[in-house]
């Protein structure tokens, strides 16, 4: 196959989920935040004006099948490349035709998948000629953009984040696949229970290509009744999407946003929303220790002294993550989130600490009062160093002396 052959669309021995590719705005479903009528994006696309753009998101969310829109809308050169089977060489013969297409006075834009595989050295290969606009640059990964594509690359692109499709979404893709008669299933007499069709939807995780998948499978796999008619039931559904895969890359922005959710959602004090995200990472096998480190930062930093025992409790569950390891550990981790969530919050130690950080770094520093200072050694007295001291305990466990040089204010309970 040619680098920049252009791939089918009908043939029926493609997978449905390739064949109801969208080619049209009115054949795409969702994304409306970025391609709702009147948007920036669908704009520059309707008036072919489009300029290099970075589209991320999670799998099946419609990053190729806009592309695909593009390719239609467009007067330009249309190319297809994936990030993960091409170098340095292909990339410059790239660019060396396009150069010669512009000097013909016509554009080229690139479509370059999985652009997160390439490293820095191939993406800034790119640079010029998208800086030039020998190229416009579509670039798509499911990866965060800001952590995995150059600065440079970054600055000469527009960043479009593309959000899992609803449940509704899904629902309108699968009814379009049963009545489509040119790509779809309608040729084929199917009838599916509606509860079977939204177990799909639901399950699909917001992945349409993965909702496409389910139902040809369970299509396909279903044998016609004497009048010829296919019945897709729940069982059959079920059977068809499998396990739900929890879209969660442990590198990735799944990592960060969920971590961050389970912390605030204890913080928050909402025990349900909390275990919610803890089973979600337990279930796509992220690190427990981590989530226990996390659990112990928590009750100190949001729980504190308002209730101690929050600490104890979720540093005795990081010990049993290490003691007895999973699966086991996922209960002392739901009781130490469902206690911090419970608990009664202060975050008086974590502002602090941060306070006295903050003047340690930028103000003069202060030192510490003689009568403070170390006076276990030969010579200290001579130098005044613990002289005048007021031992507390022989004055019932609390007495007024200087203990800072400056008065300050750190601590408020």
């Amino acid at each position: 196959m040619a680098l920049f052959e252009e791939k089918a669309f009908s043939p029926s021995s493609l997978p449905l989920a390739f064949r109801m590719c969208p080619r049209t705005f009115e054949e795409y479903v969702g994304q409306e935040h970025i391609l709702g009528r009147g948007k920036l994006l669908r704009r520059a696309i309707e008036a072919d004006r489009i300029s290099s753009v970075i589209l991320y998101g999670p799998p099946g969310t419609g990053k190729t099948a806009l592309a695909r829109v593009i390719a239609e809308k467009t007067k330009s050169h249309f190319g297809w490349l994936n990030a993960a089977t091409i170098g340095l060489d292909e990339i410059r013969k790239v660019i060396k035709d396009a150069r010669a297409r512009k000097s013909k006075g016509i554009n080229t834009i690139v479509f370059l998948d999985e652009i997160h595989r390439f490293n820095k050295l191939q993406q800034d290969a790119l640079l010029p000629d998208v800086e030039e606009g020998n190229i416009t640059l579509i670039a798509a990964t499911v990866e965060n953009p800001f952590f995995y594509v150059n600065s440079a690359l970054l600055s000469r692109s527009q960043v479009f984040e593309l959000k899992p499709l609803s449940e509704e979404d899904i629902l309108k893709v699968l009814n379009y696949a049963l009545q489509d008669k040119e790509r779809g299933l309608g040729n084929m007499d199917i009838t599916i229970h509606e509860e079977a069709l939204k177990h799909i939807a639901k399950m699909s995780d917001g992945d349409a290509r993965k909702a496409l998948s389910a139902l040809e499978i369970a299509a396909l796999t279903s044998a016609p009744d004497e009048q010829g008619k296919i019945k897709i039931n729940f069982q059959t559904a079920e059977e068809s999407i499998q396990k739900k895969v929890v879209v969660y890359d442990k590198k990735g922005d799944q990592h960060y946003d969920t971590i961050s959710a389970f912390i605030k959602s204890m913080r928050g004090s909402d025990p349900d929303a909390a275990i919610y995200y803890l089973a979600k990472m337990i279930y796509a096998g992220e690190d427990p220790r981590f989530i226990a480190r996390r659990i112990v930062i928590c009750a100190s930093e949001d729980v504190g002294n308002a209730d101690p025992m929050a600490l104890i409790i979720a540093t005795a569950a990081l010990r049993a993550v290490e003691f007895i390891g999973m699966p086991e550990a996922r209960i002392p981790l739901a009781q130490a989130t469902i206690y911090i969530a419970k608990a009664p919050k202060s975050n008086a130690c974590y502002k602090a600490i941060e306070a006295a950080l903050k003047d340690i770094s930028t103000e003069e520093t202060m030192e510490v009062p003689d009568h403070l200072k170390d006076s276990h050694y030969p010579g200290a007295k001579k130098l005044g160093h613990g002289t005048g001291y007021k031992y507390p305990h022989d004055f019932g466990g609390n007495v007024e002396q200087e203990y800072l040089k400056k008065k300050k204010k750190y601590y408020n309970p």
